[in-house]
This record gives C-alpha cells, sequence and structure tokens, in this order.
C-alpha cells in the first residue's frame, strides 16, 4: 500500500540550540550529515514516485545525502526511471517573525508560560513578517493537495521541517493547524502517513532511522 513519508532535515546548530529555526538558511552539523546518510539505505527500498523537498540549505542537503534528489541541484531534472523531484516554497519552516534565533526557554523571560502553538509569535523585520499556525496549515494543505493523488497509487517523500511536518499531519488527519503540537519530531527522523480503510492515518512517527 502506498505511503507518504514525511522527514524532518537533519541536526543543524540553531536546532540543537533549540533556537527557533524559521528562514534562516543554516547549514547541517556533521552529526546532521550522518543521520541524512542513515536514511539513504532505508530510503532505498521504496520507490517514490513524487519527492518533495523545502527550498532551505538544510533540507536540499538532507535529501541529497539521503538519495532523494541529485548533489547540488537546484532544479532537478526527472530521468527514466527516476521520481519527479521539485523544491517546494510551501515546505518552507513556520516563520517564527521576532523569535527568529529565539529559544522558547529567552521568550519566556518576558512572556511567561509563552507557547507557540497557543501563543503565536511577533511580526519580525521584512525578511520575518512572522505567521500564523492558520497560515502555515494553508501551506500545508496545498501540499497535501498536490500530494494526495499520487498517494493512491505511489509512495511520496516529503522533506522538511519540524513544525511544518507536525502540521501537515494534522492536516492529512483532518485536525487543527495548532493540533501538530501533538506531534513531536526529531531531526533525522521519519513518519509515515496513509489510510486504513480510505480514512487518513499515520502508521509510524517519530521515528529515528534504527528504528526502521
Amino acid at each position: 500500500m502506498a505511503e507518504l513519508f514525511v522527514i524532518r532535515h537533519g541536526e543543524t546548530e540553531w536546532s540543537r540550540d533549540h533556537r527557533h529555526t524559521g528562514r534562516t538558511d543554516v547549514p547541517l552539523t556533521a552529526r546532521g550529515e550522518e543521520q541524512a546518510r542513515l536514511l539513504a539505505p532505508v530510503l532505498k527500498a521504496r520507490s517514490f514516485a513524487l519527492v518533495l523537498v523545502s527550498p532551505a540549505r538544510r533540507a536540499r542537503r538532507t535529501a541529497e545525502l539521503a538519495g532523494l534528489l541529485p548533489d547540488g541541484a537546484e532544479t532537478p531534472e526527472p530521468g527514466p526511471g527516476t521520481p519527479e523531484r521539485r523544491l517546494d516554497p510551501d515546505l518552507w519552516e513556520w516563520d517564527y517573525g521576532g523569535y527568529e534565533g529565539v529559544t522558547s526557554a529567552e521568550i519566556r523571560r518576558t512572556r511567561p508560560g509563552w507557547y507557540l502553538w497557543r501563543d503565536g509569535v511577533i511580526p519580525g523585520d521584512a525578511d520575518h513578517p512572522g505567521e500564523t499556525a492558520e497560515q502555515v496549515g494553508a501551506r500545508a494543505d496545498r501540499v497535501i493537495a498536490r500530494v494526495r493523488p499520487v498517494v493512491a497509487g505511489h509512495d511520496v517523500a516529503i522533506v522538511a521541517h519540524g513544525h511544518l511536518l507536525r502540521v501537515l499531519a494534522a492536516r492529512w488527519l483532518g485536525l487543527e493547524p495548532r493540533d501538530g503540537r501533538l506531534f513531536r519530531l526529531d531531526t533525522g527522523s521519519i513518519g509515515v502517513l496513509g489510510f486504513e480503510h480510505g480514512e487518513p492515518v499515520i502508521r509510524r512517527w517519530n521515528v529515528p532511522v534504527q528504528g526502521l
């Protein structure tokens, strides 16, 4: 049965330090690159008809090392027997606005009890205006609309970011975007979405590659 694999990029310095990383284009750490390489043999065992990747460098590099994108390809071209591969701007991480690069602990010094999923973000500069959960959900819905017809008969892979993929999982199930709070997803881990009796389900979630 066809499935949708959602893969969070490998570790970066900012993810390691728990800094909100939206549109800032930080690279993978050495550990993040190793996490991505470990994905390759697992993903090679599947035949993906479509691969969608966030344009962020950390997601692209993860996809390259995992064998889902040609190394260094900005606009990958499909070839005979290869999947369709796209860099999809709807897969960028949540825009954290004025909280870009800031940890939750630092935010709570001025906003005690702050919680992203409930309280949202404050506006930032022109490059980081910020998004609501509903705006992230609208992007996730567009991605789902693109992949659902393919998943009806073929495997699909998405390489993107923690909060975006959590929102996508919630929307896959028909839940509100804020219900993404229920689905923790660590760096370099995989979730698998699919159907049971025609209804959307989560088959596996937050699985480290060693657990697959």
